[in-house]
């Protein structure tokens, strides 16, 4: 882009900034104080409180980063770099205050600490807040949302000393909640569990997309669903069982991508990272997931050369450098490392179930461009088993290094013998091959 449009493009944006900041701002303070004004008019308010709480110190100079969030949520909408970016963003900040009034108004909590009078700047700081903050809105806290919200954009636009150093004074946010005497830390807990869900739900790239499933991918699903449920009814029935609820949504989630979400759940970019939110929401299944490459890949080979430069193996392990110039990373469950090679190429794929065409003709397609660019390419899944050696063998048969499915399959075997061919992988290699003849005919005699 020229120059002089990227002073339109950033021109435009900042206009949109401060048309959202003119819609964000009464949205906040009117629900948020109205919310405000009716719990403290309800009788029987009670409140959560740990025994350990009464510990924590009061610190009066951490109003100081408790304040500044103001400043940052106003800034926030200005770094933006995209149209998209920015719009995103806006509505994850319009969720959060929705979301958290709305946990105001259904779970009525009261904070119970008395603060001690603080003088000097400080204490003006504590006395603006008390003009318009009673302590009603507690859990989940809505500063603990936004300060998640907040520091996701900006982690994004910063680097190296300076990404580290806000990181430091959003963590400082963080605390001050505590230490200002504001909330309880169940307000924290739900409102970081808000703020990760909000931000998963709305995400900044990408988009949530329903597609039809196949017949392989609901029987998945139901098994999935299946597991989530005995997580949450164990959950729920075992003492102090709570944290069985993340890895029930988290195998839900997953549940929901072999329904019809697909690779979306993973929120995965095309460099090979998935999104910090989707790595929090999915942890249990990504830690599961991971667990069980490092189980079955112990007896398998890295990598192994199938034709003309191409390779065909697992996930690269953390630590583990691929010798390849380029990676096609087909997984969708698996974040790269940073160790790894430049070229790096993610087209996500379930696991487990066989993709529609359109999906292996993207997939070759990609694979096609690494080769020539580079030669040597690692085409990678979880084990190297199943997904990559599909669209290896879709890529053999469109560069004619064989001649039908059986050879391109026999091929792979060869090199790789543990490889997975099912009869769906199989059925959808005939028609590809089917489909690409004709293609090839039908180019020729044009």
């Amino acid at each position: 882009m020229a120059e002089p449009d990227l002073a339109v493009n950033r021109a435009m944006l900042y206009r949109r900034g401060v048309c959202w900041l003119l819609l964000l701002a009464p949205l906040f303070f009117l629900t948020y104080g109205q919310v405000n004004q009716f719990t403290a008019s309800r009788a029987g308010v009670g409140s959560m409180v740990f025994n350990w709480e009464h510990s924590i110190p009061f610190l009066p100079w951490t109003i100081v980063p408790y304040w500044s969030i103001d400043l940052l949520y106003g800034l926030s909408l200005f770094i933006c770099t995209v149209r998209q970016e920015q719009t995103r963003h806006a509505w994850r900040l319009v969720a959060a205050s929705l979301v958290a009034c709305t946990g105001f108004l259904l779970f009525p909590l009261k904070f119970t600490f008395m603060r001690p009078d603080v003088p000097g700047a400080f204490g003006w700081l504590f006395h603006q807040l008390e003009q318009f903050d009673l302590p009603y809105n507690q859990a989940p806290s809505l500063h603990i949302i936004l300060a998640w919200i907040l520091w996701l954009r900006f982690r994004e636009h910063l680097h190296g000393l300076m990404r580290q150093v806000c990181a430091g004074w959003f963590l400082l946010i963080g605390v001050s909640v505590l230490t200002t005497w504001q909330h309880h830390f169940i307000d924290v807990i739900s409102g970081l569990i808000v703020g990760v869900l909000v931000s998963y739900l709305v995400p900044v790239s990408g988009r949530w997309c329903w597609q039809r499933p196949s017949k392989q991918a609901l029987r998945l699903a139901v098994k999935y669903c299946a597991a989530s449920i005995l997580f949450a009814l164990a959950g729920a029935v075992i003492p102090y069982g709570y944290f069985l609820f993340w890895p029930a949504l988290s195998v839900l989630v997953v549940a929901l991508g072999y329904a019809g979400l697909g690779t979306a759940i993973f929120q995965k970019s095309s460099t090979g990272t998935l999104s910090l939110s989707a790595r929090l929401v999915l942890w249990p299944y990504l830690a599961g997931a991971a667990l069980s490459r490092a189980w079955f890949s112990r007896h398998l080979a890295h990598s192994n050369v199938v034709c003309d430069g191409v390779a065909l193996g697992g996930f690269p392990a953390k630590g583990r450098k691929v010798s390849q110039a380029a990676v096609l990373d087909l997984t969708a469950e698996f974040h790269m490392c940073r160790s790894q090679p430049q070229d790096w190429l993610s087209h996500p794929l379930m696991d487990l179930v066989a993709p529609d065409e359109p999906t292996l003709r993207h997939a070759v397609s990609c694979l096609e461009q690494l080769h020539q660019a580079h030669g040597n390419v690692l085409v990678c899944c979880a084990l190297g088993l199943s997904r990559s050696a599909t669209v290896v063998a879709a890529w053999l048969l469109t560069r004619a290094h064989v001649s039908s499915v059986e050879q391109a399959v026999n091929l792979i075997k060869c090199q790789r013998p543990q490889v997975v061919f099912t009869p769906a992988h199989i059925a959808l290699l005939e028609h590809y091959r089917a489909t690409h003849l004709r293609e090839t005919q039908c180019q020729t005699s044009c």
